[in-house]
């Protein structure tokens, strides 16, 4: 009998799942090299957890890993979970996209480690695992590479007052330096501190363009892991003098210098004014100079990228209502306290969401407390466009998509160089200048929040409460989809409740990636789904995807970016998600769905699939047949069914459920003393006092009142504003008055020695033109001079006046008294 047991014991070996023997690749029982397949007898699916049809050995093979992120730089050691190998016989290796190799390892517990690579780019990066020493790589996973900015302090290096460090050798600029860091995060007895630096080399735009991130030479060797580490800076050897922007990197002291893809904390990439030579630190202003006039030789053979950049945002309001095109620059933020270093004036600093699309630059947009455009043409700390978008541009890798760094090599040294180092400033401010917002046009926007409530592009209002999932907007344009499902609320015991709310929202452009934004398990949280797979935000709140930037703000609010510049917001509001839709105009008689036809004219908002029009004046059982039209069809849905309920409540069932009988807002009604509260709550909003008759709930109501008032004051900041554009001060004289937008007023003075030759003042008009050109100051006595000639004079006459009047007077009393 026991040779015949032995091929079934065979058999079973060769199931186990782990890192030893493994199932065959593609085997249709198994996840290796299956992750994300649904097919076969059991799925590897993200969705599998939830609906309980998982391969066995689906963590062994579709990777978990903790840490998630970590800066593109590398030198992140992450642990792959569930994963245990108690005997390795072979080395561990990880291959991240497929041709970046590192090596990894068992620990002591038999937990398998990766170390992220140097990586040139941001976002969501695809590695395999091999356990055979790079024969097979069956098992695979993401890993997050972020913006060297965005690691958070603790998992970093970090230089004690590093504006100093940027200055050293500047004059009063001397002395220690001191580096610190969280032991914890490296642990090791003792560390090696490198400098590394960065560079580009090649013709710019050509082929041969390249980016280089290169070790250059140890700042301290078996240096104690205390923490803390102070140095006095000497200059570079000559060799290494041409690296102006670089990093300090801490590692193990066992590693080779500059050894690769090893454990690391890394400094904020900086200007390394503490490692130039005895030339800078001779005569920093000289040195300095001649580096900003080889800059600006550069600068002028390279193409202009300013005419590609968006116009900046009119206003403070516009600009922080913008949110599908222009985002927080986070080195001047409004609500971090204004540390605006490099901005001064300012209150808040946007960035352009994407980069322009053949030089791959970005813009800046900075504003003062009273929310006017604040431009270099008139202060140092306006804000300046960047040759280099500083979040980088897919694909990345290569100048000047490199995020961060590409924006440091032509934007940010030679800040230093002409404004900082030397008193060249003009030169940079003249090759960066500010935009001004003649040309900017504000996004349309749409909403949809409550029991559902909807506002069209063109500003239609109407309820649509079904339930089911819909189609809100569709945009052949870009091939824009966004989707909603509509659930009733969870209504107390032995109440019905009649009304819906949406508590789903998924959203695809083109073939980017699918973000699904949905309400969680938990009251009060919201679920991030991409590509149907659950994201975590503890480590991350910005994350660059596919097609798209996604951004968490405290853990209520979503925003999505598209390449398109179409943006949208999913809130929490009550029970309900609430959805704001950001449009540039190229949208403009491009859209169909729930949220209205975009073209300005609000009596084709109700077009149905067939072409169709319900006329504005429907009534709400009309409207309900126009919702129902516009469900989704199962082949080209986006949202998500990872659980028995959504797959037998909306994937099972027709899109929209005829069953459902919803309460319509004409036939809505509340018992007295709930229409006196409502009345006390809502005031004159309609949706409010809806909500509240047809849930029987004030919290419901007055949520989507919140979201409504919401809804109209972004309207009113995204209101078009005229602008003149800036205007010149005279030659020979100034200009009082900074603003540039219609009603406002500047003031023109002369110097001395000048007269004005025109209008004092000119005012911004309805139609985009001053009312006066800039006035000239010529050469001459100036006005104040005159006047000071004419009343001097005029005090002279007076004062010999007043003395003849004496005189005279003393004569006639000398003459009484004799």
């Amino acid at each position: 009998m026991k040779p015949s047991l032995l091929p079934w014991a065979l058999l079973l070996l060769a199931t186990v799942p782990g890192p030893g023997l493994r199932p065959a690749a593609g085997a249709q029982g198994s996840c290796s090299q299956r992750c994300g397949d649904q097919s076969g007898p059991c799925s590897c699916h993200p969705t599998c957890f939830g609906l309980a049809s998982c391969c066995v050995d689906v963590r062994d093979f579709c990777l978990e890993i903790s840490p998630y992120s970590g800066s593109m730089m590398g030198g992140k050691d992450f642990v792959v979970q569930h994963l245990n190998w108690s005997n390795p016989a072979d080395s561990v290796i990880c291959s991240f996209k497929e041709s970046i190799q590192t090596r990894g390892y068992v620990d002591a517990s038999g937990r398998v480690h990766c170390v992220s690579p140097l990586l040139y780019e941001s976002g969501r990066i695809p590695f395999t695992l091999s356990m055979d020493n790079g024969r097979s790589f069956p098992r695979s996973g993401t890993w997050l590479s972020v913006h060297p900015s965005k690691v958070s302090d603790s998992e970093k290096s970090q230089l004690v007052n590093e504006t100093r460090s940027q200055y050293y050798g500047t004059p009063g600029t001397q002395g220690n330096l001191t580096l610190t860091w969280n032991t914890s995060a490296l642990p090791s007895d003792t560390v090696t501190i490198e400098l590394w630096g960065y560079e580009e080399t090649g013709q710019p735009y050509s082929q041969e363009w390249a980016a280089a991130w290169l070790y250059l030479y140890p700042l301290a060797t078996n240096v104690h892991n205390s923490g803390s580490f102070t140095f006095t800076p000497k200059p570079a050897p000559q060799n290494f003098q041409r690296w102006e922007v670089g990093s300090l990197r801490i590692v193990d002291s066992r590693h080779r210098a500059g050894e690769q893809d090893v454990q690391a904390l890394w400094s904020n990439e900086h200007a390394l004014a503490w490692h130039l030579g005895d030339d800078f630190r001779m005569d920093p202003v000289a040195w300095a100079r001649n580096q900003c006039l080889a800059w600006e030789e550069l600068e002028d053979q390279l193409p202009t990228f300013l005419e590609e950049l968006p116009d900046c945002p009119c206003t403070l309001a516009q600009a922080r209502a913008d949110s599908g095109r222009f985002h927080t620059d986070y080195g001047c933020d409004l609500e971090q306290g204004s540390v605006c270093t490099y901005h001064p004036g300012a209150v808040h600093c946007v960035r352009s969401v994407q980069a322009s699309p053949k030089y791959d630059s970005g813009q800046q947009c900075c504003y003062t407390a009273d929310g006017t455009q604040l431009l270099t043409a008139d202060s140092t700390g306006g804000s300046t466009p960047d040759r280099g978008h500083d979040w980088g541009s897919p694909p990345y890798r290569v100048p000047p998509r490199v995020p961060g760094l590409s924006h440091w090599i032509y934007d940010v040294i030679s800040f230093y160089h002409c404004c900082l180092w030397a008193p060249e400033c003009f030169r940079y401010m003249n090759r960066r200048p500010s935009s001004d917002c003649r040309s900017y046009r504000p996004p349309r926007l749409a909403s949809a929040f409550g029991d559902p409530h909807f506002i069209t592009f063109d500003g239609t209002n109407f309820t649509f409460n079904g339930r089911g999932e819909y189609v809100l907007l569709e945009a052949a344009l870009t091939d824009l989809r966004v989707q909603a499902r509509a659930q009733t609320r969870m209504a107390p015991e032995g109440s019905q409740d009649r009304g819906t709310g949406l508590t789903a929202v998924a959203i695809q452009e083109a073939d980017s990636d699918v973000v699904e934004v949905r309400l969680g398990d938990g009251a009060g949280v919201l679920q991030v789904l991409l590509n149907q797979e659950v994201l975590s935000f503890a480590e991350q709140r910005w994350m660059d995807l596919k097609g798209m930037f996604l951004s968490v703000a405290a853990g209520d609010r979503v925003s999505v970016m598209l390449m398109s510049e179409a943006g949208l917001e999913i809130s929490l509001q009550g029970p309900f998600l609430s959805v704001a839709v950001l449009l540039p105009e190229k949208f403009l008689t491009h859209t169909r769905g729930l949220l209205g036809t975009l073209n300005d004219n609000p009596a084709d908002d109700f077009t149905l699939r067939s072409g169709e029009v319900l006329p504005p004046s429907a009534s709400s059982r009309e409207l309900f047949r126009f919702g129902a039209d516009w469900a989704v069809q199962n082949a080209s849905s986006l949202l998500t069914y990872d659980s028995k309920f959504l797959v037998e409540n909306f994937k099972e069932r027709p899109k929209h459920d005829p069953t459902f009988l919803p309460l319509f807002p004409e036939e809505s009604s509340a018992s007295p003393s709930q229409a006196s509260a409502a009345a006390d709550l809502c005031g004159d909003d309609s949706f409010c006092k809806f909500d509240v008759a047809a849930t029987g709930s004030l919290s419901v109501g007055n949520a989507s009142r919140v979201a409504h008032r919401q809804h109209l004051l972004r309207v009113q900041s995204l209101q078009p504003v005229v602008s003149c554009g800036w205007l010149a001060p005279p030659a020979n004289g100034h200009k009082q008055g900074e603003r540039y937008l219609v009603g406002s007023t500047v003031r023109f003075r002369c110097n001395n020695g000048y007269s004005l030759a025109g209008a004092e003042a000119s005012t911004c008009q309805a139609d985009g033109t001053w009312s006066w050109p800039t006035p000239t100051c010529q050469p001459g006595r100036s006005y104040a001079v005159l006047l000071g000639i004419i009343f001097g004079g005029l005090g002279l006459v007076a004062l010999v006046g007043l003395g003849y009047w004496f005189l005279r007077r003393r004569k006639s009393n000398t003459s009484f008294l004799f």
